[in-house]
């Protein structure tokens, strides 16, 4: 219930949603009929996205501006939610980035802010609104990456953080199914045009280009997976590749191979 004691309206809730994978999900869901709300820190960004979802025909999402790596980001959230009326029915997290660097090279500072975004938010978020997602018979979509499946030398903290959303979506897509609420992690391979890349500090032809794909397609996978009840949804077919080799190949001849060519970018990072 809302302060004043009415219903609040259910919504679809996208963080990270001011560029990228995360604004075109915010597109696909309000094209489906979804009423969405965006978050994110650049309030601008996100006005933006709002106004051409908007401008499609589609009604224009809620922007709430938040910086939900600060420590009472998240209960700051759910307070403007709640005063807008509004609570998820669907928690599309896609909020977090990745570094490049060897571990014990990157500040140590980002490396815990990236854990804490990628997973301590992620998490709260999607246990704080089980029981609206619940009441709503809506769902989770944990934005992961093909990088959860594998060793990451080069950017190990980042790949771990992704192995940590898929086992958790896949622990609670088990939990919930049978109160007939979903929960899916969408394991993307590397999309260039979303910001990802500069804030990692990758170049542009850091990954292969076959692995590459658009953050518009990525988001219609995801969507169309999760609403078909999927557990993890790989868009792409040499992306689903890569998430077969840890079990197809020996891990220590994955990992090494890892490390093999992290070694190589290093030198042409330098």
């Amino acid at each position: 219930m809302s302060s004043d004691g009415s219903p609040l309206t259910p919504a679809c809730l996208v963080t990270g949603a001011s560029s990228g994978i995360g604004a075109e999900l915010a597109r696909v869901f309000a094209a489906h009929g979804h009423r969405v709300v965006l978050t994110a820190r650049d309030e601008a960004a996100l006005n933006k996205v709002a106004d051409s979802i908007a401008a499609a025909g589609k009604s224009r999402p809620h922007v709430i501006a938040a910086d939900l790596g600060e420590a009472d980001g998240v209960a700051r959230l759910a307070q403007a939610l709640a005063a807008a009326g509004l609570e998820p029915a669907y928690l599309v997290n896609n909020a977090g980035f990745g570094l490049v660097g060897d571990a014990a090279s990157l500040d140590r500072a980002d490396e815990l802010r990236m854990i804490d975004l990628n997973n301590r938010v992620l998490t709260d978020l999607s246990l704080r609104f089980v029981d609206s997602v619940t009441r709503h018979q809506g769902g989770v979509l944990n934005v992961a990456s093909i990088a959860a499946f594998l060793p990451g030398p080069g950017m190990a903290v980042y790949h771990a953080t992704k192995a940590y959303v898929l086992s958790l979506s896949e622990a609670l897509h088990e939990e919930f199914k049978e109160d007939g609420v979903r929960v899916c992690a969408l394991c993307p391979g590397p999309s260039p045009a979303t910001g990802f890349f500069a804030r990692a500090g990758l170049p542009a032809d850091y990954f292969p280009a076959a692995l590459l794909r658009d953050a518009a397609s990525i988001a219609q996978a995801g969507y169309d997976g999760f609403m078909g009840g999927h557990r993890v949804v790989v868009p792409g077919k040499p992306s689903r590749i890569m998430t077969l080799l840890p079990r197809l190949l020996p891990r220590a001849l994955v990992r090494g191979f890892g490390g093999y060519r992290w070694r190589r970018k290093r030198r042409a990072l330098m």
